[in-house]
């Protein structure tokens, strides 16, 4: 009688993953117990289950294992972005409380899908299947779908949430699609063993439904990474998203994207560095230019941050075309840092808004700078740092991008980029000018700068402003995590 061999779990390998799940399942219970002025303690429980979650991460640095017969992997690549992922979570959950107070929505159910949509992007960095990848993706979609339409008093949170569920079904469609197509060509859906089976049949890559197949699936990141012509979705569901919502979705789905996009294409795809070396190309070009120049004449804030955050996801896409271990690091520096001088930006946005988000525009931010200084000083470090300006971490991270472009040929890649930097400095300074150099319209008397927010707004600033000094210590541990 045949004996069938069953292969090791390794529960170790997700132990992140279920530490968070279990937090989340644990929150859902204790909701249901908790009155609503006291919803703010399921905010300390997320904060504390994620610092338990960043632990159990790093330890495994330096130490690759494999579990579930190679189709999830705990390695440094994944750890790296992992931690950015919680980070992201823990800064959102810090800004979410005094908003949800606000706007009459406080629904304790919030952390916890804050919480699964990690666990989301967590499982898009680790997997190495392109099943397991599209389950992290599922997650963290469906979690998404909620969040954005979490309001449900205001009508643009219900629209952005309806929006985004529309176009991110039929974006995932493409995705699945191409995984459908790419397993018909290859017989498999493991990513290194895609690499083995095209390298070992040397006439695949010529193979029309293996091309359609990656085609498709380049799609699908595309529309998460909120790359032109795909990014159509992202100015009106930004701006009806509750905005802590907003600030977690500019950040946390954008770096789970670039993770997955560049695992698959970087360790299953290298055969076709030429093919889609040059679509990215094209599409960083295309998303950088269409971010900068449609923010030039944003008026509501909201909008003219998610048009910025269109441009940044084509300065990462110069450091993925680039495919060197150099434009990666870049890539991983800069989510990092993007991660705190966006979600700062958009906290300092939720301040000074009234109940309605009804002071959301450019113009509402005039005289902040003499009404609250402090206010005005964190949020110019914070433009600054998002338009590329020494000594802030936006900096440092796209000289790194810009860098790998140059040192693989792409000159005019970085050149494009360079301009296009430039180009985002006047709708960044734009906001700096109401701040400083326009009289006040509103005393801001009901901006209540409350310890938690001060507490975030100083993690924020030290980690755009410490990286940008000291980027030793972060590019380091980025070039260990690159996948090479």
């Amino acid at each position: 009688m045949e004996t069938i061999a069953i292969p090791a779990i390794k529960m170790s390998v997700i132990a992140p993953e279920i530490i968070l799940s279990v937090v989340a399942m644990v929150l859902l219970l204790v909701n249901v117990f908790v009155k609503g002025e006291q919803k703010g303690y399921l905010g300390i429980l997320s904060i504390l289950g994620i610092l338990v979650t960043i632990y159990v991460c790093v330890t495994g640095w330096g130490n690759p294992v494999e579990g579930f017969s190679g189709s999830i992997v705990q390695d440094n690549f994944g750890i790296f972005f992992k931690v950015i992922f919680l980070v992201v979570s823990a800064m959102s959950i810090l800004i979410v409380d005094q908003y949800i107070v606000r706007e009459d929505c406080n629904y304790g159910e919030i952390y916890p899908l804050m919480l699964f949509a990690t666990v989301g992007m967590m499982l898009m960095a680790a997997g190495t299947d392109l099943m397991t990848i599209f389950l992290g993706l599922e997650v963290l979609s469906v979690s998404l779908y909620v969040l954005a339409g979490f309001n449900r008093n205001s009508l643009k949170s219900n629209e952005a949430g309806l929006k985004y569920f529309l176009l991110g079904a039929f974006s995932t469609g493409f995705l699945l699609y191409g995984i459908a197509l790419t397993y018909g060509a290859t017989g498999t859906t493991n990513v290194p063993k895609i690499a083995e089976f095209i390298a070992g049949n040397g006439g695949v890559t010529s193979s029309y439904m293996l091309l359609a197949g990656v085609l498709l699936m380049a799609t699908g990141f595309a529309f998460k990474v909120a790359a032109a012509p795909f990014h159509m979705w992202t100015p009106d569901v930004y701006e009806g998203a509750p905005t802590p919502i907003t600030a977690f979705m500019s950040v946390g789905p954008k770096a789970a994207g670039f993770a997955a996009f560049l695992r698959v294409f970087m360790i299953a795809l290298p055969a076709f560095k030429a093919e889609w070396a040059g679509m990215l190309w094209v599409l960083a070009v295309l998303t950088m230019t269409i971010g900068n120049v449609t923010a030039l004449y944003q008026q509501n804030i909201k909008r003219m941050l998610a048009y910025s955050s269109i441009a940044h996801a084509g300065y990462l896409l110069v450091g993925f075309t680039a495919a060197s271990a150099v434009g990666t690091a870049g890539i991983m520096f800069y989510m990092l840092s993007y991660a705190f001088m966006n979600i700062g930006a958009f906290a300092v946005v939720i301040l000074i808004a009234k109940k309605g988000e009804v002071n959301s525009n450019v113009s509402d931010f005039a005289g902040l700078g003499y009404k609250h200084p402090f206010l005005g000083v964190v949020m110019s470090i914070f433009l600054f740092s998002l338009a590329g300006i020494p000594p802030a971490a936006g900096f440092v991270g796209k000289f790194y991008l810009f860098s790998g472009a140059v040192q693989a040929g792409y000159i005019w890649l970085a050149v494009i980029g360079v301009l296009n930097s430039a180009v985002s400095v006047y709708y960044y300074l734009r906001v700096m000018v109401y701040m400083y150099f326009k009289d006040p319209t509103e005393d801001f008397a009901w901006v209540k700068l409350t310890p938690v927010f001060v507490i975030c707004l100083i993690i924020a600033v030290a980690g755009v402003l410490v990286p940008g000094v000291l980027p030793g210590v972060i590019l380091d541990l980025a070039h260990k995590a690159v996948l090479m």
